[in-house]
């Protein structure tokens, strides 16, 4: 999962909000059941869910006539720490300097 698609599917309060309802059901969710607890209209539910599968957040399987959706945590999880560890790796390479003399703040003598 590259990080730049799951800031973009996580960037969105519909596309988050999707995501709580489907981890508080515990179980994969139909579009129409999403679309109806929001109170959204099918189409954009679907394409909400469309980039949140593509971000590789939510796999979709096919149940008879519908296609239901559910979280992938491990690969979530691993994304995450992923961006959790180039987040360390930078605070450890940068270095603050502590003093405002490197910067030039008053401005000439």
């Amino acid at each position: 999962m590259l990080s730049h698609q799951l800031f973009r599917a996580l960037g969105d309060p519909t596309r988050v909000r999707l995501l709580d309802l489907i981890a508080e059901r515990c179980r994969a969710c139909s579009v129409s059941e999403l679309a109806d607890c929001l109170d959204v209209d099918l189409s954009v539910v679907s394409r909400h869910l469309t980039l949140l599968r593509a971000a590789g957040v939510l796999r979709a399987t096919k149940s008879g006539r519908n296609v239901l959706y559910e979280i992938q945590f491990d690969s979530l999880a691993e994304a995450l720490r992923g961006i959790a560890d180039a987040l360390e790796r930078a605070r450890e390479d940068f270095e603050p300097t502590g003093s405002r003399s490197s910067l030039d703040l008053e401005g000439p003598p």
